[in-house]
């Protein structure tokens, strides 16, 4: 009887830990990916000389201009853009009760870059440059960000109307996002007709997402939302752990599940403006990421919250870096390069299942 009543804590205590142990694996590599991200470049800066430089201590001021000036705020922006495309992939995904959900899957990336699209093309409201010296530069981020705000707001309310709907499967929640992608795409598409050759060229240009483009300007704005969002995400922990239960379990331990879908919809549409206005469409960090941590720390959000958000600054810090050395001089977008390792890594998992 004493065993029995020893093991239980233990075996539990043991499980929690290896959790625990997860994530804190995930910060240390997000750590040294972020000094690697500085370190990495046209101008290869020492490890050692990078910390040297985020402490100013170091004796070098053209290494601490490339690092102050052009590297960190890149770095920073991948962490964040990183963080945010993720926690609001693994919401929406609880939230609706589809494994296959997120920002890019579901059109809402889509649909913030049609709205970024129109706010620049249409309204004016950022100069665009699409030149590798001189990247895409948005002189109004904020009317950018509320367009696309706008219009991922239509995509999330049909988003939500189709998972009203009775008996709604998760393959009919993946066909309407491939439509709402392809009528956003073709928004897009339309723009471009009708724009003259240096709206054209931008257009295309910032629909590659990359962190590159990133300036201690843009910053302020991602650090808030998505920091918001993340608590907001945490705090709503035990909610989203009742919904993955079904609605009427949740309800039945007084969960407002209407209240909750809608509010979580929300904010995640939020943080994927905010990115998608910023930085351009970046796919597959808020599918892969979720999954990814599901394999390693299970289901339950008090771990797989903040595992997925480490996760998708590691993968974005990560394809970064890789994507300016694997063609160098030449640096790749991002975004190129978290499709090709988030799709072989999303098919493996779909061959293997993930955790439960």
């Amino acid at each position: 009887m004493h065993l029995n009543q020893g093991t239980v804590p233990e075996d539990y205590r043991a499980y929690l830990n290896r959790k625990v142990r997860w994530i804190l694996l995930g910060l240390i590599l997000a750590f040294v990916f972020f000094v690697l991200a500085i370190s990495v470049g046209a101008v290869a800066i020492p490890p050692l000389d990078v910390v040297q430089s985020l402490l100013r201590l170091s004796s070098s001021d053209t290494w601490d201009r490339i690092v102050w000036n052009v590297r960190l705020p890149q770095a920073i922006a991948a962490v964040v853009a990183g963080t945010g495309l993720a926690i609001a992939g693994v919401a929406m995904q609880s939230i609706l009760r589809n494994p296959i959900a997120s920002p890019f899957t579901l059109g809402i990336s889509s649909a913030g870059a049609f709205g970024a699209a129109v706010s620049v093309v249409v309204l004016g409201a950022g100069t665009m440059q699409s030149t590798v010296a001189s990247p895409v530069a948005i002189s109004n981020p904020y009317l950018t960000t509320a367009v696309a705000f706008i219009f991922c707001m239509i995509a999330t309310g049909i988003i939500l109307a189709i998972s009203h709907i009775k008996g709604a499967s998760p393959e009919v929640m993946v066909l309407t996002g491939v439509a709402l992608s392809s009528l956003f795409s073709a928004g897009v598409m339309f723009l471009q007709y009708f724009s003259n050759d240096a709206q054209l060229a931008a257009v295309i240009f910032w629909t590659f997402g990359d962190v590159g483009r990133a300036t201690w300007d843009m910053l302020p704005l991602m650090v808030i939302v998505v920091g918001a969002g993340t608590l907001y995400f945490i705090a709503n922990r035990w909610n989203y752990n009742a919904i993955d239960a079904g609605d009427e379990t949740a309800r039945g331990l007084g969960v407002n599940v209407t209240r909750v879908r809608l509010a979580g919809m929300t904010v995640a549409a939020v943080i994927s403006a905010v990115i998608v206005a910023l930085l351009g469409v970046i796919g597959f960090v808020g599918l892969v990421c979720p999954h990814m941590m599901r394999r390693l720390v299970g289901d339950d959000q008090r771990y797989l919250i903040p595992g997925s958000a480490i996760a998708g600054a590691v993968l974005l810090l990560a394809s970064d870096t890789v994507a300016r050395i694997i063609v160098a001089p030449y640096i790749l977008p991002v975004a190129v390069l978290t499709a090709f390792l988030g799709a072989p890594v999303f098919i493996y998992l779909l061959f293997r299942g993930y955790k439960r």
